[in-house]
């Protein structure tokens, strides 16, 4: 079955870096499209980012663009999320998620605080 595992949240001073992983299994990742997703309190859930099936194409939430890069690695079934320059805005719990078999697939999420 889909699994979805993420990890690597935390509490980041502003302006700092993050790495999140999202660890799959389950499902053809090499020939997926994975995304970043997240989720403020009281706030509903959002797109952050998009990485294509080998990597060369990659979409971000103009929020994010040019702080928050999305990367994979097809030999691990790994996408990350590397953030940097966070705001304290950024403080959700983020989700990786993909769409299989018209089904929508999401991990349990890893919380992200930014605090000074």
């Amino acid at each position: 079955q889909v699994q979805l595992v993420e990890s690597g949240g935390g509490l980041v001073q502003p302006g700092g870096s993050l790495r999140l992983s999202c660890a799959a299994s389950g499902f053809g990742f090499s020939s997926s499209v994975m995304s970043w997703y997240r989720q403020a309190p009281g706030k509903e859930r959002e797109f952050v980012a998009s990485i294509s099936p080998a990597g060369a194409r990659k979409n971000y939430a103009d929020s994010v663009k040019g702080r928050f890069t999305v990367s994979r690695d097809n030999a691990k079934t790994t996408v990350y999320l590397q953030m940097n320059i966070v705001k304290l805005e950024d403080t959700a719990v983020y989700y990786c998620k993909v769409f299989k078999g018209q089904v929508e697939y999401w991990g349990q999420g890893t919380q992200v605080t930014v605090s000074s």
